[in-house]
């Protein structure tokens, strides 16, 4: 499970795959979702592995249900500066 930002507390997306580079690859060339290619959301503020699909399926869920405020201090609790994580993972 990933979020995406625009920018430091700015629009927020949630979405989840099995190939976390990838993926986040495809967003910042404007093929990942339309919602977040809409809203310039590239940067990658938040990461989560899970064991299995389904539980990574049913966290994105439960997560894009929450109020604003709790998505940001999920991202403010590990990454406060909403620093991008790509570099990170793509190695």
């Amino acid at each position: 499970m990933y979020i995406l930002a625009s920018r430091y507390r700015g629009t927020i997306y949630t979405g989840t795959t099995s190939h976390l580079a990838r993926r986040i690859w495809q967003h910042r060339m404007g093929h990942g979702s339309q919602f977040a290619r809409d809203h310039g959301c590239t940067l990658l503020v938040h990461v989560e592995r899970h064991e299995t699909m389904p539980l990574a399926i049913a966290r994105e869920k439960a997560v894009k249900k929450w109020l604003r405020a709790w998505k940001i201090d999920l991202i403010e609790r590990d990454n406060p500066d909403w620093l991008d994580l790509y570099n990170r993972i793509s190695n």
